[in-house]
């Protein structure tokens, strides 16, 4: 099956600088993508009319939609019009029944409609108007050769309804009934080369499957994730192939895949949690409380979560969880001894059944020679069985605070997986 190719121009100069996003290309994505059209390239260009008619120009060579956002409004910076105009060789027409549309809405709110309004009602000759009931700039549908294109204002009230009606009437049906399924699979614990190293022979034949399927690594701070896209003319067919994609890639990489439905790695935890009827209980000190908010993220959190001690200084930690100052004097309080004190600590003075500690140098001062930045040693008990082990997490302070979180979040996901298979022999 021949995917449909789509690019993505969205104009504004206020989306090249640190104060604005470019978010209406999800919308537009996840919609193609459930019509069958592959997504292949995102732009976002200025308010500058030769800059977006070279941006124009070049998608026009090899796509077969191009969705611009943006630019349609009355000012002078509202330059989509044209620069489409530009590249297509046509001269801008002005609909009058336009202007009275935008008359007729500014006389609803008793105002005036300024004259610079006007430019709203004009279109590249040819092009056929898009009603938009939320504004006052009509979209713009024009067939160039094979390729179609699609204007839409900026503003997502009004983009996302007119993209809506554009797919059903217009756009539907092309790519021959072929849709595009996602699945995530998330992994963590493993480096990116690693699991590649692993998956690529299995997910390497897919792309000549009947039903095709094509992958993505992506590394992320502390995890992996498998993108999977199957074109498949319905979603029963597509579930079929990447369930069976997903029990492929289970095999080769193990325990490091927590979740194969998209499901973070909280989520995947508390619902373990909830299984088993178990409550919780955090010591934090490095990640002052970053894991206990990763857990309290997650809707119905408070079936399992008990309490949080964020312990950062040593005082804290002997007066709220019961540690002695000789363990301290001893082993530091940056040691596995002091983690698995303040896991068991934390449970016993909560009565919960599952504790952990987290004890930790996030930077960027306090490392020495023995124990340098990063070094976080994390403790899980769960009713009286513990794991604890040091990690040297690379980073900046964030960096380690999270992956921390990560990889205590995920030792408490091995041991209640663990506890689960051994009670089914």
């Amino acid at each position: 099956m021949t995917k449909l190719r789509a690019c993505i121009i969205a104009v504004g100069s206020e989306m090249l600088t640190p104060f604005r996003v470019d978010t209406n290309s999800l919308v537009v994505t996840e919609r193609l993508n459930a019509i069958g059209y592959d997504v292949r390239l995102k732009m976002v260009v200025g308010d500058d009319v030769e800059e977006l008619a070279q941006a124009f120009a070049s998608a026009l060579t090899w796509a077969d939609l191009i969705v611009v956002m943006g630019g349609l409004g009355p000012t002078d910076d509202d330059v989509t019009r044209a620069a489409i105009a530009q590249v297509l060789e046509v001269p801008l027409d002005l609909h009058e029944h336009v202007v009275d549309r935008i008359r007729s809405r500014f006389a609803r709110r008793g105002m005036t409609m300024p004259e610079i309004n006007r430019r709203q009602a004009m279109a590249p000759r040819g092009a056929t108007l898009i009603d938009n009931p939320n504004g006052t700039a009509p979209g713009l549908w024009i067939e160039r050769g094979s390729t179609a294109i699609v204007l839409l204002p900026g503003p997502p009230r009004e983009l996302t309804p007119m993209l809506d009606t554009i797919i059903r009437d217009r756009l539907e049906g092309p790519s021959g009934g072929s849709r595009l399924f996602r699945r995530v699979l998330r992994i963590t614990g493993r480096a990116e080369s690693d699991v590649d190293t692993d998956a690529q022979p299995v997910y390497g034949r897919w792309v000549s499957a009947p039903i095709p399927i094509t992958t993505t690594i992506l590394a992320v701070m502390g995890q992996i994730e498998l993108h999977l896209t199957a074109t498949a003319q319905n979603r029963a067919d597509a579930d079929a192939a990447l369930d069976l994609a997903a029990e492929e890639l289970g095999k080769v990489l193990g325990a490091a895949v927590y979740s194969a439905d998209g499901r973070n790695l909280e989520a995947v935890v508390g619902d373990l949690l909830r299984g088993k009827h178990f409550t919780i209980a955090t010591a934090e000190s490095c990640t002052g409380g970053l894991l206990t908010s990763r857990l309290t993220d997650v809707p119905g959190s408070s079936a399992y979560v008990e309490r949080s001690f964020v312990c950062y200084s040593n005082r804290s930690k002997v007066e709220l969880l019961g540690i002695t100052e000789a363990l301290l004097t001893e082993h530091g309080a940056v040691s596995e001894p002091v983690a698995h004190a303040m896991a068991v600590g934390a449970r016993t003075r909560a009565a919960t059944d599952v504790g952990i500690g987290i004890t930790g140098i996030a930077g960027p001062d306090g490392g020495t020679p023995d124990k340098p930045v990063g070094t976080v040693a994390i403790a899980v008990d769960v009713r009286g069985e513990s794991r604890v082990r040091t990690f040297r997490f690379i980073g900046g302070r964030e960096q380690v605070k999270f992956q921390a979180s990560q990889a205590a979040l995920n030792t408490l996901r091995l041991m209640l997986e663990d506890n689960d298979q051994r009670g089914t022999r």
